[in-house]
């Protein structure tokens, strides 16, 4: 819906041919707007859209251009702000749980928004879970809201986030069973939850593989890790079947036994591009045999 609205509004304000260049969707994250900066048109000109943006959404009180991809272990873009309230913090509400953001110094996406409830469904009575790259919380609390975890422990390394995700935690009510921590996932794994973990979360694509070892070493004997990658192919089918064969080649490698439970897009990242998510079901660890 987002993406046909933005080319209606594009072909609104500019008319046909340049309205061909706006690409992307329009992502709703609070009362905020963000629009892709398309690589052949400049910023300023995006100005009159986010204008029609403001009054075609009387919810929206401020537009900004993303005008980078997301990028290093904190998961930022750079924006430029185009119209409206020039703020780039908001409350974003998602499956009942409420969220205060910035756009700027965190990582948020509505796209994620069926994997956090799908995430949180597979999570059985008493898990132990742990979080490698929790961002403001919504993967975490969601899931201590619609599951029964023991624990989730919350971890990020960019203090921006952190400070959000303790002020999320506090905000529902989850701060008996969600444990925000600051730090480099790999250090605080390593050092506090070696063998504590029945699932880990893998949510930052630009860590994953240097990352999977630790998360292997998080589980008990046996346990669950959902991984996210990106990968160009020629078909969601093929996008999925190369990343499940790359984990799980990877896995054979560190000595583990494993299997690729279930793999799904998560979205289209540009042409024959997919970020991909597989769930993994580790059966054995080289520190269990």
């Amino acid at each position: 819906m987002t993406r046909r609205l933005l080319k209606e509004l594009a072909l609104k304000v500019y008319g046909e041919d340049l309205a061909r260049k706006v690409w992307g969707r329009i992502e709703i994250i609070g009362d905020i707007a963000v629009i892709r900066k398309p690589f052949d048109l400049e910023v300023e000109s995006l100005k009159p859209l986010a204008d029609e943006i403001l009054r075609s959404l009387p919810y929206v009180k401020s537009v900004w251009a993303a005008v980078t991809p997301v990028e290093g272990e904190y998961r930022v873009r750079n924006y430029v702000h185009l119209t409206g309230e020039e703020r780039s913090t908001t409350l974003y509400r998602e499956h009942g749980c409420v969220f205060k953001v910035d756009i700027k110094e965190t990582y948020v996406s509505p796209v994620l928004n069926y994997e956090h409830l799908r995430i949180a469904s597979q999570v059985r009575d008493g898990e132990f879970v742990i979080n490698m790259f929790a961002g403001v919380g919504l993967f975490s609390i969601i899931m201590a809201r619609k599951a029964n975890p023991s624990k989730v422990i919350s971890i990020d390394i960019n203090p921006r986030a952190y400070e959000l995700m303790v002020e999320n935690v506090r905000l529902n009510k989850v701060e008996d069973t969600v444990i925000p921590v600051l730090g480099d996932a790999g250090k605080v794994v390593a050092e506090q939850y070696v063998g504590t973990a029945d699932r880990v979360l893998m949510p930052l694509p630009l860590l994953v593989h240097e990352y999977l070892p630790i998360a292997v070493k998080a589980l008990r004997s046996e346990g669950f890790i959902h991984v996210y990658e990106f990968t160009r192919a020629m078909s969601r089918e093929e996008a999925v079947r190369i990343v499940e064969e790359s984990f799980l080649d990877e896995l054979r490698r560190l000595g583990v036994e494993a299997e690729a439970v279930n793999g799904r897009v998560v979205r289209s990242a540009g042409p024959r591009r997919y970020q991909v998510v597989v769930d993994l079901r580790i059966y054995r660890t080289s520190s269990s045999s």
